[in-house]
């Protein structure tokens, strides 16, 4: 199967393609049962890998085996990799692309940050030179051989956010990301100076961007859309309020009720991913591209 082939189809049909921010193995569980898309967020990895913010602790061999095991369980979900900057070094980057693209990565996406790096939608974020990321970028895509290309600009300047986008777009590139883009009407500069290329909006509750819909985003002329926290943010919330409950009631827990969650339905989810089985037709994905 060839994963980036099938993601370039599905970033080229009709629509804006979402793909599912996920952090763990059971995350990527949920997510699967609703979606085919998978986005490997940088943020939701470190918080769950290292539980440490996202500000640049990733090591590239961590992010491959999270890979390896995500594509032996989801043979046939789109896997767009979070790479943040390749790693620091150019060969690095090339390296780390290589190996996740022999491990079925679909995509990765490579930002033009330096350290210290910062999640997209915060604050302090410092950039490279132009002309450095373009050599970093024309590295990575010569070392891939199939694998789809993200090329992120973190540029908060109003005139630097179109002078990178411009110059991205005259890449071989496969998909173009403004990330922390504060505003409809900058969605709409971006398209206008990129041309052709295909254009990707990162949501993030609590960021920068505005929430938009997919059929919003779509008359946008927005391609992809990742959604980078969901599972992270309310595996947090729901966690908090479970726990807090169970204090409240002294340590008993709750009466298993029908649409409740127990062993057997954990089990049922998790035996899916198990290989024997992906021969069998899952559930159809709900909204699913």
């Amino acid at each position: 199967m060839n994963h980036p082939a099938r993601l370039r189809d599905a970033i080229a049909a009709d629509g804006t393609t979402p793909l599912i921010g996920i952090f763990d193995m059971f995350s990527a569980s949920v997510a699967a049962q609703h979606y085919d898309g998978m986005f490997v967020s940088g943020f939701g990895f470190a918080a769950s890998h290292y539980g440490l913010p996202d500000i640049g602790f990733i090591a590239w061999p961590d992010i491959v085996a999270f890979v390896q095991r995500l594509r032996l369980a989801f043979p046939a979900q789109h896997l767009l990799v979070d790479i943040d900057d390749g790693y620091v070094d150019p060969e690095t980057a090339c390296h780390a692309v290589q190996q996740l693209e022999a491990a079925g990565a679909s995509g990765v996406i490579l930002e033009d940050q330096q350290r210290p790096r910062r999640c997209g939608h915060v604050d302090g974020k410092q950039i490279l030179p132009l002309q450095e990321y373009l050599d970093k970028l024309d590295m990575v895509l010569d070392s891939r051989r199939d694998l789809v290309v993200v090329a992120r600009t973190d540029a908060t300047e109003e005139h630097e956010i179109l002078r990178r986008a411009k110059a991205l777009a005259a890449t071989d590139a496969d998909v173009l990301l403004v990330d922390g883009v504060r505003s409809i009407e900058w969605i709409r500069k971006v398209r206008d100076v990129i041309g052709d290329k295909p254009l990707l909006f990162n949501q993030i509750a609590g960021g920068k961007s505005p929430r938009l819909s997919l059929p919003e985003l779509a008359e946008l002329g927005v391609d992809v859309a990742i959604y980078s926290t969901p599972c992270l943010f309310a595996a947090q919330s729901a966690m908090d309020r479970a726990l807090a409950g169970l204090k409240a009631r002294d340590g008993r827990l709750p009466e298993h009720v029908s649409g409740s969650i127990g062993v057997a339905e954990c089990l049922s989810l998790l035996e899916k991913n198990i290989s024997r089985h992906h021969g069998r037709p899952r559930a159809a994905a709900a909204g699913a591209r």
